[in-house]
Protein backbone atom coordinates (compact mmCIF):
# COMPACT_ATOMS: atom_id res chain seq x y z
CA UNK A 1 0.00 0.00 0.00
CA UNK A 2 1.14 3.33 -0.70
CA UNK A 3 2.65 5.35 1.81
CA UNK A 4 5.05 7.69 0.66
CA UNK A 5 3.11 10.57 -1.94
CA UNK A 6 4.74 13.61 -3.12
CA UNK A 7 3.00 14.53 -5.87
CA UNK A 8 -0.46 14.83 -6.70
CA UNK A 9 -3.44 16.73 -8.27
CA UNK A 10 -5.63 18.51 -6.25
CA UNK A 11 -9.15 20.29 -6.76
CA UNK A 12 -10.05 23.34 -4.63
CA UNK A 13 -13.20 24.89 -4.38
CA UNK A 14 -13.66 28.00 -2.42
CA UNK A 15 -17.42 28.89 -0.37
CA UNK A 16 -19.63 30.72 -2.29
CA UNK A 17 -20.69 34.36 -0.68
CA UNK A 18 -24.61 33.80 0.59
CA UNK A 19 -27.20 35.95 -1.08
CA UNK A 20 -28.53 39.75 0.16
CA UNK A 21 -31.74 39.61 1.69
CA UNK A 22 -34.54 42.27 0.62
CA UNK A 23 -36.79 43.05 3.40
CA UNK A 24 -38.85 45.67 4.30
CA UNK A 25 -39.08 46.36 8.14
CA UNK A 26 -42.93 45.77 9.81
CA UNK A 27 -44.40 46.59 13.08
CA UNK A 28 -47.94 47.65 14.47
CA UNK A 29 -48.66 51.44 13.07
CA UNK A 30 -45.55 51.41 11.21
CA UNK A 31 -46.11 49.01 8.06
CA UNK A 32 -43.67 49.75 5.99
CA UNK A 33 -40.77 50.87 8.25
CA UNK A 34 -37.91 50.99 5.53
CA UNK A 35 -35.80 47.95 4.28
CA UNK A 36 -33.87 46.07 6.67
CA UNK A 37 -32.30 43.47 4.27
CA UNK A 38 -29.12 42.09 5.95
CA UNK A 39 -25.68 41.29 3.96
CA UNK A 40 -24.96 37.65 3.12
CA UNK A 41 -21.79 35.82 4.55
CA UNK A 42 -18.09 35.43 2.78
CA UNK A 43 -17.75 32.18 1.46
CA UNK A 44 -14.74 30.48 3.28
CA UNK A 45 -11.42 30.53 1.93
CA UNK A 46 -8.62 27.02 0.93
CA UNK A 47 -5.45 27.87 2.50
CA UNK A 48 -2.46 25.39 1.93
CA UNK A 49 -0.49 26.06 5.47
CA UNK A 50 3.12 24.45 5.75
CA UNK A 51 3.29 21.53 8.54
CA UNK A 52 6.29 20.05 10.38
CA UNK A 53 4.25 17.22 11.46
CA UNK A 54 3.38 16.82 7.83
CA UNK A 55 5.55 14.57 5.56
CA UNK A 56 3.67 13.21 2.40
CA UNK A 57 0.72 13.62 0.22
CA UNK A 58 -0.96 10.38 1.17
CA UNK A 59 -3.65 12.55 2.33
CA UNK A 60 -4.72 14.22 -1.31
CA UNK A 61 -4.00 11.32 -3.15
CA UNK A 62 -6.92 9.67 -2.31
CA UNK A 63 -8.88 12.70 -1.46
CA UNK A 64 -8.50 15.40 -4.38
CA UNK A 65 -11.35 17.48 -3.84
CA UNK A 66 -11.54 19.57 -1.11
CA UNK A 67 -14.01 22.42 -1.16
CA UNK A 68 -14.65 25.01 1.70
CA UNK A 69 -18.22 25.84 2.99
CA UNK A 70 -20.32 28.44 2.19
CA UNK A 71 -21.53 31.86 3.40
CA UNK A 72 -25.01 32.21 4.91
CA UNK A 73 -27.28 34.59 3.15
CA UNK A 74 -28.37 37.65 5.22
CA UNK A 75 -32.23 37.70 6.88
CA UNK A 76 -34.95 40.62 7.22
CA UNK A 77 -33.96 43.11 10.84
CA UNK A 78 -30.22 44.22 9.46
CA UNK A 79 -29.05 40.57 10.37
CA UNK A 80 -25.66 39.70 8.26
CA UNK A 81 -25.71 35.62 7.25
CA UNK A 82 -22.41 34.07 8.76
CA UNK A 83 -18.87 33.52 6.86
CA UNK A 84 -18.16 30.36 5.50
CA UNK A 85 -15.18 28.81 7.50
CA UNK A 86 -11.77 28.84 5.93
CA UNK A 87 -10.85 25.22 4.65
CA UNK A 88 -7.04 24.41 5.99
CA UNK A 89 -4.92 22.10 3.95
CA UNK A 90 -1.68 20.71 5.74
CA UNK A 91 1.27 20.31 3.53
CA UNK A 92 4.94 19.24 3.89
CA UNK A 93 7.71 21.81 4.10
CA UNK A 94 8.71 22.16 0.46
CA UNK A 95 5.58 21.83 -1.38
CA UNK A 96 5.43 23.58 -4.67
CA UNK A 97 2.37 24.61 -5.76
CA UNK A 98 1.88 24.84 -9.96
CA UNK A 99 -1.07 25.17 -12.16
CA UNK A 100 -2.20 22.22 -14.39
CA UNK A 101 0.44 23.95 -16.98
CA UNK A 102 2.90 24.08 -15.02
CA UNK A 103 3.74 27.80 -14.16
CA UNK A 104 4.41 28.07 -10.40
CA UNK A 105 2.47 29.76 -8.12
CA UNK A 106 3.59 29.55 -4.96
CA UNK A 107 6.96 27.78 -3.07
CA UNK A 108 6.03 27.04 0.47
CA UNK A 109 9.90 26.95 2.90
CA UNK A 110 9.33 27.28 6.43
CA UNK A 111 6.89 26.31 8.74
CA UNK A 112 3.57 28.59 9.11
CA UNK A 113 3.86 29.60 5.52
CA UNK A 114 0.34 29.90 3.78
CA UNK A 115 -1.24 30.21 0.35
CA UNK A 116 -4.65 31.09 -0.69
CA UNK A 117 -5.31 28.33 -3.05
CA UNK A 118 -8.80 29.47 -3.92
CA UNK A 119 -10.61 32.71 -2.67
CA UNK A 120 -14.37 32.55 -1.27
CA UNK A 121 -16.86 34.77 -2.99
CA UNK A 122 -18.23 37.64 -1.60
CA UNK A 123 -21.29 38.31 -0.01
CA UNK A 124 -24.39 39.89 -1.71
CA UNK A 125 -25.40 43.30 -0.06
CA UNK A 126 -29.52 43.60 1.56
CA UNK A 127 -31.32 45.99 0.15
CA UNK A 128 -30.54 47.57 3.45
CA UNK A 129 -27.19 48.33 2.64
CA UNK A 130 -28.37 49.58 -1.07
CA UNK A 131 -30.58 52.69 0.15
CA UNK A 132 -30.05 55.79 -0.47
CA UNK A 133 -31.04 59.19 -0.83
CA UNK A 134 -32.65 58.54 -4.26
CA UNK A 135 -33.27 54.67 -3.99
CA UNK A 136 -35.32 54.92 -0.24
CA UNK A 137 -36.30 51.12 -0.74
CA UNK A 138 -34.52 49.04 -3.21
CA UNK A 139 -36.82 45.70 -3.64
CA UNK A 140 -33.65 43.94 -4.17
CA UNK A 141 -30.57 42.75 -2.83
CA UNK A 142 -27.53 41.49 -4.85
CA UNK A 143 -26.37 37.81 -4.88
CA UNK A 144 -23.64 36.41 -3.28
CA UNK A 145 -20.58 35.58 -5.63
CA UNK A 146 -19.48 32.37 -6.07
CA UNK A 147 -15.99 30.92 -4.81
CA UNK A 148 -13.01 30.57 -6.84
CA UNK A 149 -12.55 26.87 -8.56
CA UNK A 150 -9.03 25.90 -9.11
CA UNK A 151 -6.70 22.88 -10.13
CA UNK A 152 -3.49 22.74 -8.62
CA UNK A 153 -0.70 20.50 -8.22
CA UNK A 154 0.94 19.54 -5.47
CA UNK A 155 5.23 18.79 -5.58
CA UNK A 156 6.79 17.76 -2.46
CA UNK A 157 10.60 18.94 -3.09
CA UNK A 158 12.64 17.64 0.47
CA UNK A 159 14.09 20.49 2.52
CA UNK A 160 17.78 18.87 2.92
CA UNK A 161 21.10 20.64 3.58
CA UNK A 162 22.72 17.36 2.21
CA UNK A 163 21.91 14.70 -0.38
CA UNK A 164 23.04 11.23 -0.77
CA UNK A 165 22.80 10.09 -4.50
CA UNK A 166 24.75 6.88 -5.99
CA UNK A 167 23.21 3.81 -7.88
CA UNK A 168 21.38 1.49 -6.24
CA UNK A 169 22.66 -0.61 -3.39
CA UNK A 170 25.67 1.98 -3.31
CA UNK A 171 25.33 1.73 0.96
CA UNK A 172 23.14 5.23 1.11
CA UNK A 173 20.54 3.81 3.61
CA UNK A 174 23.26 2.21 5.74
CA UNK A 175 25.24 5.54 5.63
CA UNK A 176 22.45 7.74 6.40
CA UNK A 177 21.77 5.15 9.58
CA UNK A 178 24.59 5.50 11.04
CA UNK A 179 25.47 9.53 10.49
CA UNK A 180 21.63 10.15 11.95
CA UNK A 181 18.81 8.63 13.85
CA UNK A 182 16.80 7.79 10.93
CA UNK A 183 16.09 4.18 10.26
CA UNK A 184 15.27 3.34 6.93
CA UNK A 185 14.74 -0.14 5.55
CA UNK A 186 18.12 -1.24 4.21
CA UNK A 187 18.21 -4.47 2.40
CA UNK A 188 21.00 -6.25 -0.12
CA UNK A 189 19.06 -5.78 -3.27
CA UNK A 190 18.39 -3.02 -5.77
CA UNK A 191 15.81 -0.10 -5.10
CA UNK A 192 14.95 -1.38 -1.30
CA UNK A 193 14.84 2.47 -0.67
CA UNK A 194 11.57 3.70 -2.38
CA UNK A 195 11.32 6.71 -0.58
CA UNK A 196 13.44 9.65 0.54
CA UNK A 197 14.70 9.40 3.92
CA UNK A 198 15.63 12.39 5.95
CA UNK A 199 17.70 12.49 8.84
CA UNK A 200 19.60 14.90 11.24
CA UNK A 201 23.23 14.94 12.02
CA UNK A 202 25.26 17.13 14.62
CA UNK A 203 28.40 18.16 13.73
CA UNK A 204 29.99 19.95 16.78
CA UNK A 205 27.40 23.41 16.49
CA UNK A 206 26.04 22.63 13.23
CA UNK A 207 23.44 20.68 13.25
CA UNK A 208 22.00 19.68 9.56
CA UNK A 209 19.42 17.61 7.52
CA UNK A 210 20.51 15.02 5.03
CA UNK A 211 18.51 12.95 2.88
CA UNK A 212 19.02 9.46 1.04
CA UNK A 213 17.45 9.87 -2.34
CA UNK A 214 16.35 6.49 -4.17
CA UNK A 215 19.03 4.82 -6.32
CA UNK A 216 19.68 6.80 -9.97
CA UNK A 217 20.66 4.55 -12.86
CA UNK A 218 21.60 5.48 -16.62
CA UNK A 219 18.49 7.31 -17.65
CA UNK A 220 16.71 8.51 -14.38
CA UNK A 221 16.07 12.39 -16.01
CA UNK A 222 14.06 10.85 -18.78
CA UNK A 223 11.61 8.18 -16.32
CA UNK A 224 13.88 5.49 -16.14
CA UNK A 225 14.33 3.40 -12.93
CA UNK A 226 13.19 5.82 -9.55
CA UNK A 227 14.88 8.77 -10.47
CA UNK A 228 13.02 10.89 -12.78
CA UNK A 229 9.82 10.79 -9.58
CA UNK A 230 12.92 11.88 -7.04
CA UNK A 231 15.30 13.62 -8.68
CA UNK A 232 13.49 16.97 -7.68
CA UNK A 233 14.22 16.47 -4.35
CA UNK A 234 17.85 17.22 -4.61
CA UNK A 235 17.03 20.44 -5.81
CA UNK A 236 16.96 22.32 -2.07
CA UNK A 237 19.81 20.81 -0.73
CA UNK A 238 23.69 22.69 -0.14
CA UNK A 239 25.88 20.11 -1.18
CA UNK A 240 25.92 16.60 -3.19
CA UNK A 241 27.20 13.38 -1.92
CA UNK A 242 28.28 10.98 -4.56
CA UNK A 243 28.07 7.51 -2.44
CA UNK A 244 30.11 5.23 -4.57
CA UNK A 245 30.38 1.44 -3.95
CA UNK A 246 33.95 -0.19 -3.60
CA UNK A 247 32.75 -3.60 -3.59
CA UNK A 248 30.55 -3.83 -6.33
CA UNK A 249 29.71 -7.25 -7.79
CA UNK A 250 28.75 -6.23 -11.15
CA UNK A 251 31.91 -6.05 -13.75
CA UNK A 252 30.75 -3.75 -16.24
CA UNK A 253 30.85 -1.15 -13.36
CA UNK A 254 33.89 0.78 -10.99
CA UNK A 255 33.66 4.13 -9.15
CA UNK A 256 34.92 6.15 -11.97
CA UNK A 257 32.06 5.09 -14.29
CA UNK A 258 28.96 5.61 -11.94
CA UNK A 259 30.34 8.78 -10.78
CA UNK A 260 30.22 9.55 -14.38
CA UNK A 261 27.00 8.05 -15.01
CA UNK A 262 24.86 9.82 -12.36
CA UNK A 263 27.09 13.24 -13.12
CA UNK A 264 25.22 12.64 -16.36
CA UNK A 265 21.72 12.36 -14.98
CA UNK A 266 22.09 15.30 -12.70
CA UNK A 267 23.63 17.52 -15.66
CA UNK A 268 20.45 16.13 -18.03
CA UNK A 269 17.77 17.23 -14.92
CA UNK A 270 18.91 20.96 -14.71
CA UNK A 271 19.80 23.32 -12.18
CA UNK A 272 22.42 21.65 -10.03
CA UNK A 273 25.81 22.92 -11.37
CA UNK A 274 26.44 25.23 -8.50
CA UNK A 275 26.39 22.96 -5.82
CA UNK A 276 29.45 21.36 -4.26
CA UNK A 277 30.09 17.82 -4.59
CA UNK A 278 31.63 15.80 -2.35
CA UNK A 279 32.93 12.32 -3.20
CA UNK A 280 32.21 9.15 -0.22
CA UNK A 281 33.75 5.89 -1.53
CA UNK A 282 31.84 2.97 0.43
CA UNK A 283 32.56 -0.14 1.57
CA UNK A 284 36.45 -0.53 2.41
CA UNK A 285 35.93 -2.59 4.97
CA UNK A 286 36.14 -5.22 2.72
CA UNK A 287 39.67 -6.00 1.28
CA UNK A 288 38.68 -5.58 -2.63
CA UNK A 289 37.00 -2.76 -1.67
CA UNK A 290 40.27 -0.82 0.26
CA UNK A 291 42.06 -1.74 -2.81
CA UNK A 292 40.16 -0.27 -5.25
CA UNK A 293 39.26 3.02 -3.66
CA UNK A 294 43.19 3.81 -3.20
CA UNK A 295 43.25 2.60 -6.89
CA UNK A 296 41.02 5.37 -7.98
CA UNK A 297 41.33 7.98 -5.25
CA UNK A 298 44.08 10.31 -6.62
CA UNK A 299 41.81 10.33 -9.95
CA UNK A 300 38.94 11.42 -8.25
CA UNK A 301 40.85 14.15 -6.20
CA UNK A 302 42.38 15.27 -9.92
CA UNK A 303 38.98 16.03 -10.82
CA UNK A 304 38.88 18.42 -7.70
CA UNK A 305 36.56 16.33 -5.68
CA UNK A 306 36.78 16.00 -1.70
CA UNK A 307 37.31 12.62 -1.33
CA UNK A 308 36.34 10.24 2.07
CA UNK A 309 36.27 6.81 2.26
CA UNK A 310 34.11 5.17 4.94
CA UNK A 311 32.33 1.78 5.58
CA UNK A 312 29.18 2.37 7.55
CA UNK A 313 29.07 -1.41 8.52
CA UNK A 314 32.44 -1.25 10.15
CA UNK A 315 31.87 2.81 11.35
CA UNK A 316 34.99 4.25 9.92
CA UNK A 317 35.99 7.13 8.61
CA UNK A 318 32.13 8.64 9.74
CA UNK A 319 33.60 11.58 11.84
CA UNK A 320 35.66 13.02 9.24
CA UNK A 321 33.07 13.19 6.57
CA UNK A 322 30.44 14.34 9.22
CA UNK A 323 32.18 17.88 10.18
CA UNK A 324 33.82 18.01 6.52
CA UNK A 325 29.62 18.18 5.39
CA UNK A 326 29.23 20.52 8.28
CA UNK A 327 31.98 22.85 7.88
CA UNK A 328 30.29 23.30 3.69
CA UNK A 329 26.70 23.44 5.52
CA UNK A 330 27.20 26.33 7.22
CA UNK A 331 29.44 28.44 4.24
CA UNK A 332 26.18 28.07 2.68
CA UNK A 333 24.24 28.93 4.82
CA UNK A 334 26.45 32.45 5.54
CA UNK A 335 26.64 33.05 2.08
CA UNK A 336 22.58 33.16 1.20
CA UNK A 337 21.27 36.60 1.37
CA UNK A 338 19.36 37.98 4.84
CA UNK A 339 15.95 37.63 4.18
CA UNK A 340 14.70 41.07 4.23
CA UNK A 341 11.51 42.38 6.46
CA UNK A 342 8.22 42.41 4.32
CA UNK A 343 8.14 45.53 2.75
CA UNK A 344 4.86 46.23 1.60
CA UNK A 345 4.71 47.49 -2.29
CA UNK A 346 2.17 49.91 -3.46
CA UNK A 347 1.47 49.42 -7.59
CA UNK A 348 -0.65 52.38 -7.89
CA UNK A 349 -3.38 51.96 -11.41
CA UNK A 350 -2.32 54.34 -14.05
CA UNK A 351 -4.31 57.64 -14.25
CA UNK A 352 -6.21 56.42 -17.57
CA UNK A 353 -6.72 53.06 -16.23
CA UNK A 354 -10.82 52.37 -16.84
CA UNK A 355 -10.89 49.08 -15.04
CA UNK A 356 -12.18 47.66 -18.24
CA UNK A 357 -12.13 47.14 -21.66
CA UNK A 358 -14.25 47.30 -24.92
CA UNK A 359 -13.31 44.81 -27.81
CA UNK A 360 -15.00 44.47 -30.84
CA UNK A 361 -15.85 40.84 -31.99
CA UNK A 362 -17.09 40.68 -35.43
CA UNK A 363 -20.49 42.17 -36.99
CA UNK A 364 -22.60 43.28 -34.22
CA UNK A 365 -20.86 41.65 -30.90
CA UNK A 366 -18.97 44.05 -28.60
CA UNK A 367 -17.09 42.35 -25.47
CA UNK A 368 -16.51 44.02 -21.49
CA UNK A 369 -14.12 42.67 -19.57
CA UNK A 370 -12.99 43.86 -16.24
CA UNK A 371 -13.43 42.97 -12.60
CA UNK A 372 -16.03 45.40 -11.83
CA UNK A 373 -18.55 44.96 -14.85
CA UNK A 374 -18.18 40.62 -14.09
CA UNK A 375 -18.29 41.21 -10.36
CA UNK A 376 -21.54 43.45 -10.69
CA UNK A 377 -23.01 40.97 -13.35
CA UNK A 378 -22.58 38.05 -11.05
CA UNK A 379 -23.92 39.33 -8.31
CA UNK A 380 -27.34 40.82 -10.29
CA UNK A 381 -30.62 38.69 -9.94
CA UNK A 382 -31.91 38.57 -13.97
CA UNK A 383 -35.32 38.04 -12.43
CA UNK A 384 -35.67 40.89 -11.15
CA UNK A 385 -36.34 44.00 -13.08
CA UNK A 386 -35.52 46.89 -10.47
CA UNK A 387 -31.86 44.39 -10.26
CA UNK A 388 -31.36 44.87 -13.72
CA UNK A 389 -31.72 48.92 -13.80
CA UNK A 390 -29.36 48.99 -11.10
CA UNK A 391 -26.49 46.97 -13.03
CA UNK A 392 -27.36 49.03 -16.29
CA UNK A 393 -27.03 52.45 -13.68
CA UNK A 394 -23.60 50.55 -12.51
CA UNK A 395 -22.33 50.14 -15.83
CA UNK A 396 -23.05 53.90 -17.11
CA UNK A 397 -21.97 55.36 -14.18
CA UNK A 398 -18.32 53.44 -14.68
CA UNK A 399 -18.57 54.34 -18.33
CA UNK A 400 -19.37 51.63 -20.51
CA UNK A 401 -21.92 53.16 -22.16
CA UNK A 402 -19.21 55.37 -23.69
CA UNK A 403 -17.09 53.23 -24.26
CA UNK A 404 -19.34 51.34 -26.39
CA UNK A 405 -20.12 54.28 -28.01
CA UNK A 406 -16.74 55.02 -28.88
CA UNK A 407 -16.29 51.54 -30.67
CA UNK A 408 -19.05 52.17 -32.52
CA UNK A 409 -21.95 50.09 -31.24
CA UNK A 410 -24.88 51.21 -32.34
CA UNK A 411 -28.76 50.32 -31.14
CA UNK A 412 -29.77 46.81 -30.79
CA UNK A 413 -26.00 45.35 -31.09
CA UNK A 414 -25.10 42.70 -28.94
CA UNK A 415 -22.50 43.15 -25.85
CA UNK A 416 -21.20 40.53 -24.11
CA UNK A 417 -19.96 41.07 -20.23
CA UNK A 418 -17.56 38.25 -19.02
CA UNK A 419 -15.27 35.74 -20.70
CA UNK A 420 -16.30 33.75 -24.01
CA UNK A 421 -17.10 30.47 -22.05
CA UNK A 422 -19.52 32.37 -19.31
CA UNK A 423 -20.60 36.00 -20.33
CA UNK A 424 -23.97 37.39 -20.05
CA UNK A 425 -25.08 38.62 -23.50
CA UNK A 426 -28.02 41.40 -24.08
CA UNK A 427 -28.96 43.87 -26.89
CA UNK A 428 -27.88 47.18 -26.46
CA UNK A 429 -30.41 50.27 -26.04
CA UNK A 430 -28.44 53.56 -25.43
CA UNK A 431 -29.28 54.87 -22.19
CA UNK A 432 -31.65 52.83 -21.59
CA UNK A 433 -34.14 52.20 -18.74
CA UNK A 434 -34.81 49.17 -17.29
CA UNK A 435 -36.74 47.83 -13.85
CA UNK A 436 -37.35 50.32 -12.03
CA UNK A 437 -39.98 52.61 -14.21
CA UNK A 438 -42.77 50.81 -12.67
CA UNK A 439 -42.17 52.44 -9.46
CA UNK A 440 -41.67 55.72 -11.26
CA UNK A 441 -38.14 57.13 -11.99
CA UNK A 442 -35.73 54.60 -10.90
CA UNK A 443 -34.30 54.41 -7.46
CA UNK A 444 -37.92 55.81 -6.27
CA UNK A 445 -41.02 53.71 -4.66
CA UNK A 446 -44.44 55.73 -4.54
CA UNK A 447 -44.95 53.85 -1.58
CA UNK A 448 -42.71 55.95 0.79
CA UNK A 449 -44.25 59.61 -0.44
CA UNK A 450 -45.78 61.69 1.82
CA UNK A 451 -49.61 61.03 1.31
CA UNK A 452 -51.61 62.98 -0.38
CA UNK A 453 -54.93 65.03 0.85
CA UNK A 454 -57.95 63.76 1.03
CA UNK A 455 -60.14 66.13 -1.49
CA UNK A 456 -57.01 65.17 -3.91
CA UNK A 457 -57.40 61.24 -3.38
CA UNK A 458 -61.08 61.74 -4.25
CA UNK A 459 -60.62 63.73 -7.36
CA UNK A 460 -57.88 61.25 -8.82
CA UNK A 461 -60.37 58.47 -8.07
CA UNK A 462 -62.95 60.38 -9.90
CA UNK A 463 -60.86 61.15 -12.32
CA UNK A 464 -60.01 57.18 -13.17
CA UNK A 465 -63.70 55.99 -13.05
CA UNK A 466 -64.48 58.72 -15.77
CA UNK A 467 -61.86 57.23 -18.07
CA UNK A 468 -62.60 53.98 -17.54
CA UNK A 469 -66.32 54.66 -18.39
CA UNK A 470 -65.32 56.13 -21.77
CA UNK A 471 -62.53 53.34 -22.90
CA UNK A 472 -66.29 51.15 -22.26
CA UNK A 473 -68.41 53.50 -24.22
CA UNK A 474 -65.59 53.42 -27.05
CA UNK A 475 -65.15 49.69 -27.53
CA UNK A 476 -68.90 48.76 -26.46
CA UNK A 477 -69.84 47.14 -29.51
CA UNK A 478 -73.38 47.86 -29.10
Amino acid sequence: MTTFVDRVELHVAAGNGGHGCASVHREKFKPLGGPDGGNGGRGGDVILVVDQSVTTLLDYHHSPHRKATNGKPGEGGNRSGKDGQDLILPVPDGTVIQDRNGEVLADLVGHGTRYVAAQGGRGGLGNAALASARRKAPGFALLGEPGDVQDIVLELKTVADVALVGYPSAGKSSLISVLSAAKPKVADYPFTTLVPNLGVVTAGSTVYTIADVPGLIPGASQGKGLGLEFLRHVERCSVLVHVLDTATLESHRDPLSDLDAIEEELQQYGGLDDRPRVVVLNKIDIPDGQDLADLVRSDLEERGFRVFEVSAVARQGLKELSYALAEIVAAARAARPKEEATRIVIRPKAVDDAGFTVTREGEGLFRVRGEKPERWVRQTDFNNDEAVGYLADRLNRLGVEEQLMKAGAHAGDGVAIGPEEDAVVFDWEPTMMAGAEMLGRRGEDHRFEAPRPAAQRRKDKQAERDEAEREYDEFDPF
